[in-house]
Order: structure tokens, then C-alpha cells, then sequence
């Protein structure tokens, strides 16, 4: 079964992407997001632990329920975050794993 998300960040690029994104932020209890790049690379940073990941068009990385982050983007970038009420399944064998909270 396909989850569909309940709601979607708007198109963010390098520019546009608030402050908001750029500083620790986090998802609600029992939100998970889905930080899709649609072209360029952005780096996804966890903090507590501290974790890196380097996310393209090409791998989606999944954010777990009150994980704390933020966004760096590197160059130019568009990008889109998608919420969920469970879990996102990746049909990319190569995607990271989700950071808990």
C-alpha cells in the first residue's frame, strides 16, 4: 500500500527557503516528513544525535516523528517536504534511514 501525504510543504529554492527550515525545527508527535529535493542537493542535519545526509532527486530522506534538524541548501536548489501520518516507504533501496527523536 502507497502512503499518501496529508499535506505538502510549498516548492521551496535556495532563496525562498525560510528561516524557519534553516534553523532547528521539528515535526510534531506522530508526523513523519518526507524532504524530496527536486533538483539540486541540500544537506539535512539532525542534531541530537548529530547527523549529516546529503539528500538528492534521487534520494528522499524521510524525517521521524520530533526529530530535531534543519536545512542547508548547497547551491542552487528546489525542494518540497511532505507529511505524513505514518512512516513514508521508499522504493529506493539506497535511502537513508530515518533519525529518531
Amino acid at each position: 500500500m502507497t502512503l499518501t501525504p496529508y499535506a505538502s510543504s510549498p516548492v521551496f529554492d535556495e532563496q525562498s527557503l525560510p528561516d524557519k527550515l534553516r534553523n532547528d525545527h521539528r515535526t510534531k508527535d506522530g508526523t513523519w516528513g518526507l524532504l524530496r529535493v527536486l533538483d539540486g542537493e541540500v544537506r539535512l542535519i539532525f542534531t541530537e544525535p548529530h547527523r549529516e545526509v546529503l539528500v538528492t532527486p534521487d534520494t528522499p530522506a524521510p524525517i521521524a516523528p520530533l526529530a530535531t534538524h534543519y536545512v542547508v541548501p548547497l547551491g542552487k536548489m528546489t525542494m518540497q517536504v511532505e507529511f505524513y501520518r505514518s512512516e513514508p516507504v521508499l522504493n529506493d533501496a539506497t535511502a537513508p534511514e530515518a533519525s529518531g527523536g
